[in-house]
């Protein structure tokens, strides 16, 4: 009876090999999870800031162009000129309307003055008059009646024609004198005319004003200035263009640059304004950014994009949000290598 051959021994190798990249994995996992899980970072993220459009206030031809591509200005500084001849012109008018203006009202309370003193002089005057008609007339009435009082021996026929000759005089220089007063007193419609008058004047003189300093801000308009410090971007006019009112000729992109994250809404339960957050820059790798998170902006950037999405609807699908956040820049930063606006940025905020 021959023996029965022995079973090759079994190779554990592999099984080891298996047991120690499974440890070696998980191992990992947990000191990568023991490491990452006071950050919080994201991908979606690019430098930000404030880019200022520059337009001008009137319209006409640029004459003059100082500034070139992506040049740094001050704020203040000369950016071009418009064309201000026309503009000089409506301002010369605009002077030359004010001083007739001014001159009518000169004149025109000149007259007032005057009048103010005459008509009164005048009223009181006829009054005057009027008075001592009045007075004659009442002599001449009683002359009249004691004439016609005295017996026919008393008198005579010729005294008697006289008195009553003396009391019509007498009576038209009453009438004459009244005549006289009503007339003057007319004449005080004169002295509310002369005020309106003046009045008048004196809006012209103001219109005229307003005009001349309306004009006086178009000519100043026409010399374009850099609004803040920073650097031309987006130039779109040259010399001897056109422009308009109103016309985006150019940007300025001011030194104050940010970072905007836009991390996950299940991120956002950790995260608070002061945390520290340092920052990798893809353009320039060697750039090693420090900084604090400033805020957390009120809605995600769906629902402040031009078409917000209508999620009441029977095909609705849930979608992680990302919110943007604020991250101010610290340290860090090269005044030989400054920051365009829209770099690819990766923040990691420090949970802790």
């Amino acid at each position: 009876m021959t023996d029965k051959p022995k079973a090759p021994p079994r190779n554990t190798r592999p099984i080891i090999l298996l047991l120690l990249v499974a440890i070696v994995a998980a191992s990992g996992a947990g000191a990568y999870w023991f490491l990452t899980k006071d950050r919080a970072t994201t991908d979606d993220a690019y430098t930000d800031g404030r880019a200022i459009t520059v337009a001008p206030r009137v319209s006409g031809l640029v004459v003059t162009l100082t500034v070139g591509d992506n040049q740094r200005v001050r704020a203040g500084e000369l950016l071009l000129r418009i064309d201000p001849t026309p503009f000089q012109a409506a301002k010369d008018q605009a002077a030359a309307s004010l001083g007739i203006a001014e001159a009518q009202l000169a004149n025109a309370r000149a007259t007032l003055d005057t009048v103010k003193v005459t008509i009164p002089a005048r009223l009181d005057s006829a009054r005057a008059r009027l008075a001592a008609a009045q007075a004659a007339q009442f002599k001449a009435q009683a002359d009249a009646t004691r004439q016609k009082a005295l017996p026919r021996e008393a008198t005579t026929k010729q005294d008697i024609d006289s008195a009553n000759a003396a009391l019509q005089t007498a009576d038209a220089q009453v009438g004459q004198a009244a005549a006289a007063v009503r007339e003057a007193d007319v004449l005080t419609d004169s002295l509310a005319q002369a005020e309106a008058r003046v009045r008048e004047l004196e809006g012209q003189v103001a219109l005229a004003k307003a005009q001349l300093d309306s004009a006086a801000l178009n000519l100043d308009w026409t010399t374009v200035t850099a609004p803040h410090d920073g650097w031309v971007t987006k130039r779109a006019v040259e010399a001897g263009n056109y422009v308009s009112a109103g016309q985006a000729l150019m940007s300025l992109v001011t030194p104050d640059v940010w970072v905007t994250a836009n991390f996950k809404e299940d991120q956002l339960d950790r995260l608070r304004p002061g945390q520290r957050v340092s920052m990798s820059v893809d353009a320039y790798p060697s750039l090693k950014l420090r900084g604090h998170l400033d805020s957390v902006q009120f809605g995600s950037g769906q629902r402040f994009s031009v078409f917000p999405a209508e999620n009441a609807t029977g095909n609705f699908v849930k979608i992680v949000q990302r919110v943007p956040v604020k991250i101010l820049i610290d340290s860090g930063m090269d005044p030989n290598r400054p920051l365009p606006l829209g770099l690819s940025v990766v923040p990691t905020v420090d949970l802790k």
